[in-house]
């Protein structure tokens, strides 16, 4: 079966909003931080599926978001191949859930993420988010470890 999900990275100057996922029951990220995001509803865009979920894990409406990539991940929860679109928001309004439903929102700088506990492909991709181009990856991971991962940039300069 395939899952299709987005990731949004919401931004605030140099500072990130991240989540904290530690309140759903039986959940497959339980303990790690994560962008906010996830899974399509029937008919929805990308965008549409992002902007929804933003809204519902932390109250922000984001404007505008931004799609930087694509990654697959293979069999990622031992059943499933998820496809993930990859966005950050530096546009949005409102003001954040006082308790969100997944877990503890936090606004983070590039320091902090570094220290936090992350799944170990978003350690390579994040930076990816401050490039120019739009990337499409597979990540594939066993037993929740990384084994290993690929990258395919396209419209990004060439670097001598």
């Amino acid at each position: 079966m395939t899952i299709l999900a987005t990731l949004v990275y919401v931004r605030d100057g140099d500072k990130t909003l991240m989540l904290h996922r530690v309140k759903k029951n039986n959940d497959y990220h339980e303990g790690k931080w994560n962008g906010l995001g996830g899974k399509f509803e029937p008919g929805e865009t990308p965008e549409a599926c992002a902007i929804r979920e933003v809204r519902e894990e932390s109250g922000l409406t984001i404007t505008d978001p931004i799609l930087h990539g694509h990654i697959v991940f293979p069999m990622f929860d031992g059943i499933n191949d998820w496809y993930v679109y990859l966005f950050t928001a530096p546009q949005w309004t409102g003001s954040l859930l006082e308790n969100p439903p997944e877990g503890h929102l936090a606004w983070l700088t590039r320091t902090e993420i570094d220290q936090i506990q992350l799944w170990d492909g978003d350690r390579i991709f994040l930076p990816w988010l401050e490039e120019s181009g739009f990337f499409s990856a597979i990540f594939t991971y066993e037993n929740k470890l990384l084994k290993t991962y690929s990258v395919t940039w396209h419209g990004r300069p060439n670097v001598l």
